[in-house]
């Protein structure tokens, strides 16, 4: 009886550091319950109010401002400051002729893409003014003659072939490496996300010309 009386109060005493521990351990796991319940409110508090979108000012077209904003940037980087204006030319459509050197990482392919695509969609919207202007002149002279206005032209299905109508490049961008090539390609396609009519083409040497030029013959308005 007595072993069996030793052997259960040796027993009970090492149960004695197992409780201890536990007590430890739920201490320890209501303490990372409260650090996550704090972490979640954090989370859930609104984040603090952001500065006044630093390419607003550049003078870019709202869709480029869009995506920017749809890419994480609210501030352009110092090249980007200084190149975005004198690029993107001013109301009389002049431009000058740029050499850039930043360091890399900078933003550099921001600083001439932006610009180059402000201009495209500028002219994308001065070619539908120009064309409701002249709609709206052949109206008046219909209404001054006693005649019903011309109706407006239908919307085509552009992928017809009896619509087909090859698309004009609107810009080209050289890279002396087929890796900055396909970069810069990439970024275009960011940032014209929320652009209409404009499609990105990559052609790089190696490989055929075929499936890339076929790129720049469609009309869809996509973004790339």
């Amino acid at each position: 009886m007595q072993s069996i009386h030793n052997n259960e109060f040796s027993a009970v005493t090492s149960e004695v550091p197992v409780l201890e521990a536990l007590d430890a351990a739920s201490t320890e796991a209501n303490e990372a319950l409260e650090v996550a319940d704090q972490d979640a409110q954090t989370s859930d508090a609104p984040e603090a109010p952001r500065g006044p979108n630093g390419f607003i000012p550049l003078g870019l077209a709202p869709e480029l401002i869009a995506a920017v904003v749809d890419l994480g940037f609210h501030q352009p980087t110092t090249v980007q400051e200084k190149v975005i204006p004198l690029a993107r030319g001013d109301e009389s459509a002049r431009f000058v002729d740029l050499m850039v050197s930043s360091q890399t990482g900078s933003g550099k392919t921001a600083a001439f893409l932006l610009p180059v695509l402000h201009t495209l969609i500028r002219r994308q919207a001065e070619a539908a003014a120009a064309e409701r202007a002249e709609f709206d002149r052949l109206a008046a002279e219909a209404a001054e003659r006693g005649e019903a206005p011309p109706k407006r032209p239908k919307r085509v299905n552009p992928t017809s072939n009896r619509n087909f109508k090859a698309a004009t490049p609107g810009a080209l961008v050289l890279c002396p490496t087929r890796e900055l090539a396909q970069q810069v390609a990439h970024d275009a396609i960011e940032l014209v996300r929320h652009c209409r009519g404009l499609r990105i083409a990559n052609v790089v040497g190696g490989m055929p010309y075929q499936l890339p030029v076929s790129y720049t013959h469609l009309t869809l308005p996509t973004k790339a």
